[in-house]
């Protein structure tokens, strides 16, 4: 039996044996699910970015094909090297892709990315009891977890904080690794050329994210508003609005709008799933709003939307002449998505 809980995650990804060609990382923490695996498929191969060492399918497309799992996890590198298949697990049962590789290892790691899954979950049990297998749990980080992200983040910016400062930002985060990334990024950019950052920048930067100017445009996106979306870009764009800032809100949301959904689906009232969405700092007020998108987003569609804001983000960051491009796209394909 491998299962692999969050406490042991990080130090698994790092090193994984040798003799364990298939991992699953699932978890109701979306952003730490993401930040696992991008970790562990490092690991893995020497190139996560080169198409001939990793291969990218779709779960709910696989479900359709099943054997073009094991022809892509027993297909010989082309030039050599290490090689792993990447699936981010959909709505559809993809046992049958993966039962074979259970009883007949192939020459490549598949690595399933998936979101919350309960214990009885087929997929799950599977991978806990296999010895050839690894399920490993990415859960909410404990405020000692915080703490040490702070640490390390700030150290790498040669920033120190006060501790009035680290004391308010402990309280506020831990819901998403994603997320919490995100708002120390944006306490390491405003402190440039300062040593430390104070209570009055956690204060304005990260307890009145509800008042930014970013909400607008990422409640327009999650509402499908595709004719006015267009405009409330191009008025947060001209009030000095930053693309990276405005998706690290959008991922916030949805990141909100994944665990309430799944907050839903396990019984738990609307009042408490509501309370889920309004801490991260948008929709507080719009309650018929947050709802409604509730009813229009599938935990499935709100995972894909957490994986392709949480790229983006990085992306804008280190290519600012496009960035502004990169995030209307993404909130138009957001937009886009409702009317599916």
């Amino acid at each position: 039996m491998t299962a692999i809980r969050s406490g042991d995650a990080d130090r698994f990804v790092a090193r994984p044996p040798r003799d364990t060609k298939l991992f699953l990382i699932h978890g109701s923490d979306s952003g730490l699910v993401r930040e696992r695996a991008r970790k562990l498929l490092q690991a893995l191969v020497d190139d996560p970015a080169d198409p001939f060492q990793l291969v990218e399918l779709d779960g709910d497309e696989l479900a359709s094909d099943p054997l073009r799992l094991a022809d892509e996890a027993n297909t010989i590198p082309l030039f050599g090297g290490r090689r792993a298949v990447h699936v981010e697990l959909g709505a559809k049962n993809i046992l049958p892709a993966i039962e074979p590789l259970i009883h007949a290892p192939a020459e490549s790691a598949v690595l399933i990315e998936a979101g919350a899954l309960k214990r009885d979950h087929a997929l799950r049990k599977l991978f806990e009891k296999e010895r050839s297998a690894a399920a490993i749990e990415c859960s909410p980080d404990s405020a000692a977890d915080v703490q040490r992200l702070v640490d390390e983040e700030l150290k790498a910016a040669g920033l120190s904080l006060d501790e009035d400062a680290r004391e308010t930002l402990v309280a506020l985060l831990g819901e998403d690794r994603l997320g919490t990334r995100s708002e120390i990024g944006k306490l390491v950019i405003a402190a440039h050329g300062r040593e430390r950052i104070t209570l009055e920048d956690v204060e304005t930067l990260v307890c009145d994210a509800s008042t930014t100017a970013h909400d607008d445009a990422v409640l327009r996106a999650f509402s499908g508003e595709l004719d006015s979306l267009p405009g409330a870009f191009e008025r947060l764009m001209a009030t000095g609005g930053e693309p990276s800032v405005m998706l690290a809100a959008a991922a916030r949301y949805a990141v909100a709008l994944h665990r309430a959904r799944l907050a839903i689906d396990s019984g738990q009232s609307s009042d408490q799933a509501m309370g889920l969405v309004f801490r991260s700092g948008i929709g507080f007020g719009r309650r018929g709003l947050v709802e409604k998108h509730l009813r229009a987003w599938s935990r499935e569609r709100l995972f894909r939307a957490i994986r392709m804001l949480a790229d983006l983000v990085g992306r804008t960051r280190r290519e600012p002449r496009v960035g502004a491009a990169m995030a209307e796209r993404a909130l138009l394909s957001i937009a886009e998505g409702v009317k599916r």
